[in-house]
């Protein structure tokens, strides 16, 4: 088993892990060129799913009530659906709290975005 199948076993509610594996299939079928790594942990907090391509573009949060897809560049982002949430100057976040409102369309929306954004800002 996997350290990301381990999380996903441990960490996430199994009612909301539906929509991480859709995620995961989505990155593996459609972006497979993202890099899939464990990002931080400590003795009281568990490390998160990150999603890199020159950098972390993505990261993955379970909570109590879903699962938060943070996007690093979020703030510059086109919102045509109205799902972005946060108050950052960088980032937002996209809440899933429900199996069917998860839809592929939306995230690679978002993902096709957040991708050409670490592109386009990278610096070497």
């Amino acid at each position: 088993m996997s350290v990301i199948d381990d999380f996903i076993s441990n960490k996430i509610k199994a009612e909301y892990q539906p929509i991480f594996i859709k995620f995961r299939a989505l990155i593996n079928d459609k972006f497979p060129f993202l890099k899939e790594e464990m990002r931080g942990g400590t003795e009281k907090y568990y490390g998160v799913p990150v999603y890199r391509h020159k950098r972390i573009i993505i990261t993955v949060s379970p909570t109590q009530k879903g699962i938060t897809f943070s996007f690093t560049d979020g703030k510059q982002f086109e919102d045509k659906y109205e799902l972005l949430e946060g108050i950052g100057n960088k980032s937002l976040n996209l809440r899933i709290s429900n199996t069917d409102d998860y839809k592929n369309e939306l995230f690679e929306y978002y993902i096709t975005q957040a991708i050409s954004f670490d592109e386009n800002n990278h610096i070497k």
